[in-house]
C-alpha cells in the first residue's frame, strides 16, 4: 500500500473510532495509558473531557509530551490498523474559551447528545477539556524480517497535517 492509500485508511480510522488511547508519564517518568472518548478538528487536533484529578490529566499538567493511538480493534486478528501520534497535550482554561466552545461542540455533536455548556468545564467543576496537538503521525504496515512477519511503521505526518 502506498502512503496515499495509508493516509486515506488512517483518516477513516480517525473518523470511525470514537476512543483514543492517551499515553502520558508523570514527573518521575511513570507511564500511564487511558482510553478517552474524543473528537477532532480539521487540523487533526484532538479534544476530550476528563476529570482534572485523573492520572492522565495530572500527568499532562506535569509533562505535555503525549502519545496517542487510535486502533481499529473491530476487525479479525492480523488485519487491524492503527494510527500512532506523538505530540503535546494541555488542559484548556478560561483564556481558551473560544477553543473550549469549539471542543464541546465537536465532542457532543459526535455523540449526538445534548451539548453541555463550556462553563461546565471551568472553575470549581471537576472536568476539563484537553487538547492534543500531533507533531508526528505513523500508521502500521506489513513488514518482513528474515522471512518473519513484523508490524512496521510508516510516517504519514506530512500527508495528514498538510494545510
Amino acid at each position: 500500500m502506498n502512503t496515499s492509500e495509508l493516509t486515506s485508511k488512517a483518516k477513516k480510522v480517525i473518523n470511525d473510532i470514537l476512543y483514543i488511547t492517551v499515553a502520558t508519564s508523570d514527573k518521575n517518568n511513570q507511564p500511564w495509558n487511558s482510553p478517552v472518548y474524543s473528537a477532532f478538528d480539521k487540523d487533526y487536533n484532538f479534544y476530550w473531557a476528563s476529570w482534572k484529578e485523573n492520572q492522565h490529566s495530572k500527568n499532562i499538567k506535569e509533562n505535555e509530551k503525549t502519545f496517542v493511538v487510535i486502533y481499529d480493534s473491530t476487525v479479525p486478528e492480523g488485519t487491524g490498523f492503527g494510527v500512532y501520534m506523538k505530540g503535546k497535550a494541555h488542559q484548556l482554561g478560561t483564556k481558551d474559551m473560544i477553543e473550549i466552545i469549539k471542543a464541546v461542540k465537536l465532542l457532543y455533536s459526535r455523540k449526538n447528545k445534548k451539548q453541555r455548556t463550556p462553563k461546565e468545564f471551568l472553575g470549581l467543576l471537576p472536568r476539563r477539556i484537553y487538547k492534543f496537538i500531533p507533531e508526528q503521525i505513523w500508521v502500521n504496515s506489513d513488514g518482513n524480517v528474515k522471512s518473519d512477519f513484523v508490524d512496521s511503521r510508516i510516517d504519514i505526518t506530512t500527508n495528514i497535517l498538510k494545510k
